[in-house]
């Protein structure tokens, strides 16, 4: 079991809600929204804002070293060197030549980069500004997806959760049960990664949720028997149970209500909407969203980052 990293309370967006309304899948939410649910790192003392200009304020970024690959990353806590790192990790996850454990650090940095810019909204603009206009488009369209997920917040528990965090199938056999589960069902292969990301992390979270939701792509027990086929906690299994169970629900015709029917929230249905949207303008998206990790937030211990590895002590 790896130690745990002590995040800033300020980003809590960790604990989304316990279960879904309804017979669907429940979303447990404890430690699935980061980029804008996952809380950053911070100095003890917060960094001062900078005010920024009121004209085209465009902070040049700043020269960024190479990544300490076996360090878990850190988002800068400035303007321009965190513009740097929204630069590299920008290239990175479109870089076809990054893979592997490379590229889960640069979607992890990029996660956290995300929350930093959560955290001071002011300087959204200026950082986001220094990207290209289609990687800042998928930039705006997370941050809001972020934004509307955190709407689902529910009270914060006492403790950690009892879990187990595993290591996810590599991202190309996901995309290949994705794409899959779209051949035999029509339901876009975004809208079953953007799930499988706000509810799990791409699987990361092996363990009950606190309605007695199970498995990857989190199904009540009820729902599973009725749409599931196979194993609950089988990826394949589970995305095919997910991507019929939406089908059964109004998917593709109507993702809103099929999404309505997976977690009755208006902020779920546009926060998955919202991912799917960003990885279908860019599919490399999901790339960076593969590196996403698990964080948890708790009454005792504030915000904290459960690695691949960790089990409850």
């Amino acid at each position: 079991m790896r130690g745990r990293l002590k995040l800033s309370p300020a980003a809590l967006a960790l604990a989304l809600l316990a279960g879904a309304c309804g017979p669907g899948p429940a979303n447990e939410g404890a430690a699935t929204e980061p980029t804008l649910a996952a809380a950053s790192p911070s100095p003890t003392a917060k960094p001062t804002p900078i005010a920024l200009p009121t004209a085209s304020p465009v902070p040049t970024p700043s020269a960024t070293p190479e990544p300490k690959w076996d360090e878990e990353p850190e988002a800068a806590h400035d303007q321009a060197p965190l513009a740097g790192q929204l630069v590299m990790v920008e290239a990175a996850i479109r870089d076809p030549d990054v893979t592997g454990a490379k590229l889960v650090w640069m979607g992890h940095l990029q996660q956290l980069v995300y929350s930093r810019l959560r955290d001071y909204p002011e300087w959204r603009d200026a950082v986001v500004g220094v990207l290209p206009p289609d990687q800042q488009a998928a930039v705006r369209g997370t941050l809001d997806a972020g934004k509307e997920m955190r709407k689902l917040r529910g009270p914060i528990p006492r403790t950690l959760p009892n879990w187990q965090i595993l290591e996810p199938p590599a991202p190309e056999v996901l995309m290949a049960y994705y794409r899959e589960a779209e051949a035999e069902f029509g339901v876009p292969w975004q809208y079953l990664a953007a799930i499988n990301l706000v509810e799990t992390r791409m699987g990361r979270i092996h363990g009950l949720s606190s309605a007695g939701a199970q498995g990857p792509m989190q199904f009540m027990p009820a729902t599973w028997q009725a749409y599931g086929r196979g194993n609950v906690h089988d990826p394949r299994d589970a995305i095919l149970g997910a991507a019929r169970y939406l089908k059964a629900s109004g998917a593709p015709g109507n993702m809103a209500k099929a999404l309505w029917a997976y977690n009755h929230h208006n902020g779920y249905v546009n926060g998955v909407t919202l991912y799917a949207d960003v990885m279908t303008k860019d599919p490399n998206a999901y790339r960076g969203f593969y590196g996403w990790q698990v964080y948890y937030t708790t009454q005792e211990g504030g915000a904290v980052i459960l690695p691949v590895g960790w089990t409850r002590p």
